[in-house]
């Protein structure tokens, strides 16, 4: 190709391209048709009738249902507020009822409502539906953590470009340190748009911060980092990362249960599922489950700072290196002016396309 501008622009515009189609088959793909899997759900009762029901209902529902019978309603309503089921139907003649927590799932409530609401008009009578966990009033589709988790998401990988990037002249530790102070900022924003501002956190304000500076100082360690390596691919990497896998497998809008298998499996796993469950743990379910979260926020910060760690050793490397091929001080002066243009044209080059990653990234 004759014209150097010409590549350039083709050259940068890869990754939005690239980012359009991962974005396609990521959000398409674990959004556009959700279906339950091994949905788990409850019959209440130990008596034959209620055992029989119960198969009945596991025969016809096959692999998207996994059916299981309690003794009483308590029962049901712990395996509910413990989050090991969508739904628990208690039968009765005259008024059969539905058990459900929202706050886990809007998407799983109505889910397991259009399987037992038909049951009960067979009987010729009305469903009672129960919610023992409603999300606050303020939220009331539970999916406000969801847009929380975008916003502390976004205001993390943003900026790894500003510190990989510009602050490329910059020291590793000075960098990582400067990523943790971020991370303390971008949680404090999470948590004033989860408290005061839309009133998603009722209550434990302090603990939502945490969990946001800890999930966010994970992104931002694994994106200084691997910008050391990656250079101005850090931001396709970035949002394949955390934006495609991470906002897919989060849990925020559809349970694992009602996803295909690779998106429950990263459910598993992932940090923005770590955020999200956790979140939803303290603020609706007691704590339940938040161990496993926080513990899940802490891999990945760990991995960050192994990540990091790589990249100080690396730029280390790479500076002892470059200390002795270069000229003696004494012979600077022999330097001829076109190495001097030439170096100066490779200083300008690089802040340019720092400029022009850290735009890209904020595009984005």
């Amino acid at each position: 190709m004759r014209s150097p501008a010409l590549r350039h622009v083709l050259t940068h515009l890869i990754t939005p391209l690239l980012m359009c189609i991962g974005m396609g088959l990521a959000y398409m793909g674990a959004f556009v048709t959700p279906e339950p899997h091994h949905l788990p759900v409850a019959v209440v009762g130990t008596a034959p009738r209620a055992k029989v029901f119960a198969q009945t209902v596991k025969d016809a529902a096959g692999d998207k249902l996994d059916v299981r019978t309690v003794a009483t309603r308590a029962d049901a309503v712990h395996l509910l507020r413990s989050r090991e089921v969508t739904g628990a139907y208690v039968p009765s003649a005259r008024k059969p009822e539905l058990l459900v927590a929202t706050a886990a799932s809007d998407m799983g409530a109505t889910a397991v409502e259009k399987v037992f609401t038909p049951v009960a008009a067979r009987e010729g009578v009305p469903l009672k539906v129960t919610d023992v966990a409603a999300p606050v009033a303020d939220d009331p589709t539970g999916q406000g953590l969801f847009f929380l988790l975008v916003a502390v998401s976004i205001g993390s990988y943003a900026s790894v470009a500003a510190l990989g990037a510009a602050g490329a002249a910059l020291a590793m530790r000075v960098r990582a340190l400067l990523a943790l102070g971020v991370a303390a900022v971008v949680g404090g924003i999470g948590a004033l748009l989860a408290g005061p501002v839309f009133h998603l956190a009722h209550h434990d304000l302090a603990g939502v911060w945490g969990m946001a500076s800890l999930y966010s100082a994970g992104i931002l360690l694994l994106g200084v980092g691997l910008h050391t390596f990656l250079k101005r691919w850090t931001t396709l990497t970035m949002m394949v990362l955390f934006v495609m896998l991470n906002f897919t497998s989060s849990g925020g809008l559809f349970r694992p249960e009602l996803q295909n298998g690779f998106f429950g499996a990263l459910h598993a796993f992932w940090n923005g599922a770590g955020f999200v469950e956790g979140a939803r743990g303290l603020l609706y379910f007691g704590g339940d489950g938040l161990t496993r979260s926080v513990w899940t926020l802490v891999a990945w910060l760990l991995a960050g700072v192994l990540v990091t760690a790589v990249a100080a050793l690396y730029e280390r490397t790479r500076a002892a290196r470059q200390e002795t091929t270069a000229p003696e001080a004494g012979t600077a002066s022999a330097v001829s002016g076109p190495e001097r243009g030439a170096r100066r044209a490779t200083e300008e080059q690089a802040a340019q396309e720092a400029e022009e990653e850290a735009e890209e990234t904020v595009g984005v």
